[in-house]
């Protein structure tokens, strides 16, 4: 069975009902049958989606793959051109826009619906003709309700969205796990092995938008050699691999490998498939696009591009606002679980994620938008409440214990005029001796295994004073507190990590800058008593009450307090000059970024829904620091133990000052002293850190 056999069933469902749909929304363009100031937003609505229904038909029946590349490049810009910075402040999927034009009410709740409608567009080059009909139907129902001598209720209009989402969820559901379980859903698998990829009209065929960053990433991908794109394919699908076999997994039980790339890599990714196939793995491709019920702006998405606007994600990140109650929830759970039994042994197959990142985009911060939608406290606790059930659901069939990933970077052409000496430095980076730092960083791990705390102080502007409680070892020849982390799931070699004991975790952590999953923070600052954050801060707006609201929503994930649930210290100062070297600290990802310092992890451990795999280090010691106070509740009440988050905030080395073990007879010891690192045999690791 093929992609198009997969989706033929809902292709036949609406075969009657699509061309109706297109023909009613026709006649919204023509009708004056609804009142001013709503038309112009229902024409404009309808036009758009007649237009989606043109392009599956058009892609479908092989007539897209005609046009030239500027055509396809033409049409990508106007799909997108409404939501660009330049014209947002004149579109409906602008809440502030879309307000001002039909009032507060009215305004949010159609808002939102444009902006699903919007997310329907790479739908239409992957054929599914069964979402745009729904959506079409959907927005003519309520068009339907504005037609009658008086503007409907607003709790009418919230009514019909929220029981579209409460009935359509379930295929929704249905379809995110299928495509979790079944390789036969290959579109983006075929885009990969099938297209020539020295045509760049293959980019168009993704339905995303496509940048001059994609265009770009591709022409340098095409001009490298063959070895070139082999060793990083080699790097990235070893990774894989080696990822199960120093955890102690079997990935011989294992047939899907869920690919997660963005595009313009393509060249790259042909030669990983080739490469997991020698490993019997078949690649999924988890695609859930960008509707408010998966999550939009939550980089949900398994295939990438540069987003048009980040902004307009921003001001739709909470849409579900508009139908997210404890039925709804409860629901989605019901249907979540409905559909892994129904593919348990397609789940059980399911080995994890191999993704690859960018980097180098302009930071973004976002700004305030008082016309969006925003969780109250009571959905707070229902988004937390659902992550909880819905990971414990998944963990019931695609086990914890027995799944892996990988994770690589690399930069975009946005980063700058040095984008190709950046791209080659960053190899270079991701493919370091890991047998030299795996003796470097073993020797650190001796030094902290001594102690019972960790102290971590600032200098200059940062104010950083933590504590940091470690794991109390029975047997130190057999036992170890951190995990020698070389290059296999992580990319690139280079840190040491524990998961610290609550009870003793105290102090402040602060860093003037920092880029946390694309969002930009101002003078971080994060208290801990106990390992719980009590308090925290930042400078991003000018009330505290929007900076407190920022962080409860994308630091703390709508949680009241989170445990620090890692302490590392990241060791490839080869990154960190990098950064330096170039001018692009502030570009560089997380995971590189988390290499370039100590770091601290607000929420769950690294060892989450897996800690009682026993884990080992090259040197054969058992890791025991998987578990903390809060995360060994699993025994008890899962619900109580994680918070399915996990946010790593650097310390970057000039704004380090030191990193002391405290031993229990009350000795000392440095491991970095004036951001240095001063333990024996470690000496090369601050070569990259004199400048010139």
């Amino acid at each position: 069975m093929g992609y198009r056999e997969i989706w033929q069933p809902y292709r036949e469902e609406v075969e009657e009902r699509f061309p109706l749909v297109m023909g009613r929304l026709e006649q919204v363009g023509t009708e004056e049958t609804v009142p001013e100031p709503y038309q112009g937003y229902f024409r404009q609505a309808a036009a758009f989606l007649r237009k989606l229904g043109a392009l599956e038909e058009e892609a479908a029946s092989g007539n897209w793959e005609e046009k030239s590349l500027e055509e396809m490049k033409q049409e990508n810009r106007l799909l997108y051109e409404e939501i660009l910075p330049e014209h947002y402040g004149k579109s409906y999927g602008n809440p502030e826009y879309a307000v001002k034009e039909m009032g507060e009410s009215y305004g949010k709740l159609l808002s939102m619906l444009y902006a699903d409608i919007r997310s329907l567009i790479p739908y239409a080059f992957e054929g599914r003709i069964y979402d745009i009909t729904i959506f079409s139907e959907l927005l003519v129902e309520i068009y339907n309700a504005f037609e009658g001598e008086e503007v409907p209720e607003e709790h009418e209009i919230q009514q019909i969205l929220y029981w579209f989402y409460h009935d359509y969820g379930e295929v929704f559901t249905e379809t995110g796990v299928m495509a979790q379980t079944s390789p036969e859903m290959d579109f983006y698998t075929r885009i990969i092995m099938d297209s020539d990829l020295g045509d760049l009209r293959y980019l168009y065929r993704y339905g995303a938008y496509i940048t001059e960053n994609e265009i770009r990433t591709a022409e340098f991908l095409n001009r490298m050699s063959q070895e070139e794109i082999q060793a990083m394919a080699d790097t990235y699908t070893e990774g894989y691999r080696i990822g199960f076999e120093v955890t102690g997994k079997d990935l011989s039980k294992k047939k899907f490998v869920d690919l997660r790339y963005p595009i313009g890599f393509e060249r790259m990714m042909r030669a990983a498939v080739e490469n997991f196939e020698k490993m019997d793995l078949q690649p999924v491709v988890m695609r859930t696009g960008e509707l408010s019920f998966s999550g939009r702006g939550n980089g949900g998405g398994s295939v990438t591009s540069v987003s048009p606007n980040r902004q307009y994600e921003y001001d739709h990140k909470a849409d579900k606002a508009v139908y997210l109650d404890k039925a709804f929830v409860e629901r989605r759970l019901e249907v979540l679980k409905t559909a892994y039994e129904g593919r348990k042994k397609e789940a059980a197959w399911y080995a994890g994620p191999a993704v690859i990142e960018t980097f180098g985009e302009e930071g973004f911060e976002p700004k305030t938008n008082p016309h969006a939608y925003q969780f109250d406290e009571k959905q707070q606790k229902l988004n937390v409440y659902y992550s909880n059930m819905a990971m414990q659901i998944t963990n019931q069939y695609i086990k914890g214990e027995e799944r892996s990933f990988t994770i690589i970077a690399y930069p975009i052409p946005e980063i700058g005029p040095d984008y190709e000496g950046i791209f080659a430095k960053t190899v270079e980076v991701n493919t370091l001796d890991y047998k030299l730092y795996q003796e470097m960083q073993q020797k650190i791990i001796d030094l902290l295994d001594e102690g019972e705390k960790v102290r971590i102080t600032g200098k200059g502007k940062n104010t950083t004073d933590l504590t940091v409680a470690l794991y109390p070892l029975k047997d130190r020849a057999k036992e170890t507190a951190f995990e020698n982390c070389v290059a296999d799931v992580n990319i690139p070699v280079g840190e040491v990590f524990t998961s610290p004991m609550l009870k003793g975790t105290n102090g402040h952590l602060h860093v003037t800058q920092v880029y946390l999953n694309g969002l930009k923070y101002l003078d971080l600052e994060v208290d801990f008593k106990d390992g719980m954050s009590c308090r925290y801060s930042c400078r991003n707006f000018e009330t505290e009450r929007e900076n407190q609201a920022f962080l409860k929503e994308n630091l703390l994930k709508h949680h009241d307090t989170l445990p620090l649930g890692e302490f590392a210290i990241g060791t490839n100062t080869m990154a960190y000059r990098m950064g330096i070297d170039y001018h692009i600290q502030d570009k560089l990802p997380i995971l590189i970024a988390e290499k370039t310092g100590p770091h601290f992890a607000v929420g769950d451990t690294c060892y989450s829904w897996a800690e009682d795999t026993p884990v080992f280090n090259p040197d054969g010691k058992e890791i025991m620091a998987r578990d903390n106070e809060v995360s060994i509740l699993r025994k008890e009440d899962a619900q109580k133990a994680y918070f399915n988050c996990h946010t790593d905030i650097t310390i970057p080395y000039d704004e380090l000052d030191c990193i002391t073990v405290q031993r229990k007879d009350g000795t000392q010891a440095d491991v970095i002293r004036d951001g240095k690192f001063v333990v024996p045999g470690t000496e090369p690791l601050n070569v990259p850190l004199k400048r010139e």
